[in-house]
């Protein structure tokens, strides 16, 4: 079993999140706003933007997290120099 840095796990998750939310951002500025903006009423629905809205928000979960595991490894590390110090 291999244990990572913590910093490496925080980062590939900052770096995760932030495709899964640039992806979600592209999937909603390409559906159809409004019955007034560009495209066909008929093929608006506003439902279709739910899932890309549920990718938007898990991906700024996924993100705070990752900061969230930096902050706490930070804290370790200055903690441990403390120690020593």
């Amino acid at each position: 079993m291999n244990i990572t840095d913590p910093a490496t796990s925080a980062f590939n998750l900052i770096s995760s999140s932030q495709q899964k939310a640039s992806q979600a951002a592209h999937e909603i500025a390409t559906l159809p706003v409004d019955e007034q903006e560009v495209g066909k009423p008929e093929d608006f629905d506003s439902r279709s933007a739910l899932p890309a809205l549920l990718s938007l928000k898990e991906a700024n979960l996924e993100n705070q997290a990752g900061v969230k595991l930096l902050q706490t490894d930070h804290e370790m590390k200055q903690s441990v120099i403390d120690i020593f110090v």
